[in-house]
């Protein structure tokens, strides 16, 4: 037994440490500023099932990451239904603002009319699409808002780790790249599939450079809207000695058309990873575009390990 002073058998007893000081306290998590503008992610194609379910699951993962954050879904194409055209979203987002001012200062709040960004828009692609992005840019103008836009997600190694684990759960690739086992069907050479152009494959190389390192095969990145681009790519790796080959597709999902994905494949003779779609580092990178574009200080993000 113990008694107010002390334990009275002279037994230890487990007292609360003392909050650390200095640098090895723990960060206070972020918060969303007050009045911050909304987070727009500018989403290629309609609010389908799968494409809203897709982006719903991103802005999660963003809202989970910095609390209070106004995070919001813009379609490219559709029918302004729920105001989910990203046009319509701008347009309400700043409707939405002024009327909060209004009611502050009809209350007798000593306020400000609020300058700045209603909304920053971040585009759910992995690397750049010039067409998809001229008309990100349109519809921006056309609200006749106050928006900035920010640059695509990639590249970034986060997306290389995104990668890997779309290989790996499709059997194309060693699950964990420290253990030293093999997988039957693994890939000696990967196809790393883009649409947009010459620069979206180059923001495709630079991440595909990340996943050659992580996986210790060659990685070589290919337009799959260019006429015998994969299987030109195929080609080239099966001349320096990849025998096995993966198509790894370096795209998230609303901006690739229906069956492409599956030519590439038959046209490579080889099998496919799925798309990045709502992996973790999608909403976390969504949202390292919108608070470096806010000027705050992102919580780091912290690759997960492949296991």
């Amino acid at each position: 037994m113990s008694s107010p002073t002390g334990p009275a058998s002279g037994l230890p007893v487990r007292m609360p440490r003392p909050r650390q000081p200095g640098r090895h306290r723990r960060p206070e998590p972020l918060a969303a500023p007050e009045g911050a503008p909304a987070l727009v992610l500018a989403v290629p194609g309609t609010p389908s099932a799968a494409t809203r379910s897709l982006a719903e699951e991103v802005v999660s993962i963003a809202r989970s990451e910095l609390p209070g954050l106004d995070a919001r879904i813009g379609y490219l194409d559709g029918d302004d239904a729920e105001f989910r055209t990203l046009q319509s979203v701008l347009t309400h987002a700043a409707e939405e603002r002024a009327a909060r001012f209004e009611q502050a200062r009809a209350a007798g709040a000593d306020v400000t009319e609020p300058d700045g960004p209603v909304a920053i828009v971040v585009p759910l692609l992995a690397s750049p699409d010039n067409a998809l992005l001229r008309r990100v840019r349109q519809a921006v103008m056309d609200s006749r808002v106050a928006a900035d836009l920010t640059d695509v997600l990639g590249p970034h190694p986060l997306l290389a780790e995104a990668l890997h684990v779309r290989l790996s759960e499709a059997g194309l690739a060693r699950a964990d790249r420290a253990r030293l086992f093999t997988v039957a069907t693994a890939a000696d050479g990967i196809i790393l599939a883009s649409v947009g152009g010459e620069e979206a494959v180059q923001a495709a190389g630079i991440t595909g450079m990340l996943l050659a390192a992580r996986l210790a095969v060659p990685v070589m990145a290919a337009a799959l809207d260019e006429e015998g681009a994969i299987a030109a790519t195929a080609a080239q790796l099966r001349g320096s000695g990849s025998q096995q080959l993966a198509l790894a597709p370096y795209l998230i999902g609303p901006e690739l058309d229906a069956g492409l994905l599956d030519a590439a494949a038959k046209e490579a003779g080889c099998s496919a990873a799925e798309a990045l779609g709502p992996y973790p580092a999608i909403g976390k990178l969504a949202l390292a575009k919108y608070t470096t574009a806010l000027g705050i200080a992102p919580q780091q993000s912290q690759g997960t390990p492949v296991r």
